[in-house]
């Protein structure tokens, strides 16, 4: 799945035209590079954001293959910092 697209799929970004944004201006970083919004991510990466003013480090604990609900969204990741 794309990095834009995981980021609004598990709620951590709210909207996939804001994650594209963020991404083009180099504030996230996927296993500690700078990654595009294309960017395809797989279990196990680390994803780096830094979004208003905070920053927030997750794992990838699981890739959908389609849309989940608010409540299924949280597994898809664990915070690290």
């Amino acid at each position: 799945m794309r990095l834009d697209k995981f980021l609004k799929v598990s709620r951590l970004i709210k909207r996939r035209t804001v994650a594209n944004d963020v991404s083009d201006q180099g504030r996230v970083w996927v296993n500690n590079s700078p990654a595009k919004p294309s960017k395809q991510l797989k279990v196990g990466d680390v994803i780096k954001i830094e979004h208003y003013n905070k920053d927030i480090v997750v794992r990838v604990l699981a890739v959908p293959e389609r849309n989940i609900s608010v409540q299924e969204a949280p597994s898809l990741y664990e915070i690290i910092d």
